[in-house]
């Protein structure tokens, strides 16, 4: 079956960068949208952005023209690149896909087990 694996994350400073990625691996036919969401201590997973097979992108408006998100659809990947982050920032980032089921004729939402970004000085 499908998995995903994210890396990445790590400690970084207010203001720096990070860049994460997302493979999915298994008997992938194709996948359809993907995405990176959050959870930060104390909250509920939010939507960080996303992006379809055509490479139509959506982010949440906290991380608009900080964050951007991109895929290789030939390896599968999703990737986030986090510029000028802040310590709201700090979450645990998992991403999400909509993978192709052959068996049941529809996208099946796969998710991975998550990396965590911390942000502080």
């Amino acid at each position: 079956q499908v998995q995903l694996v994210e890396s990445g994350g790590g400690l970084v400073q207010p203001g720096g960068s990070l860049r994460l990625s997302c493979a999915a691996s298994g008997r992938i036919f194709s996948t359809n949208t993907m995405g990176w969401y959050r959870q930060a201590p104390g909250k509920q997973r939010e939507s960080v952005a996303s992006i379809t097979s055509g490479g139509s992108t959506n982010y949440a408006d906290s991380v608009k023209g900080r964050f951007t998100i991109s895929r290789d659809n030939a390896k599968n990947t999703v990737y986030l690149q986090m510029n000028s982050l802040k310590p709201e920032d700090t979450a645990v980032y998992s991403c999400n896909a909509e993978v192709w089921s052959v068996a049941l004729s529809r996208y099946l939402g796969v998710w991975g087990q998550g990396t965590l970004v911390t942000v502080s000085s």
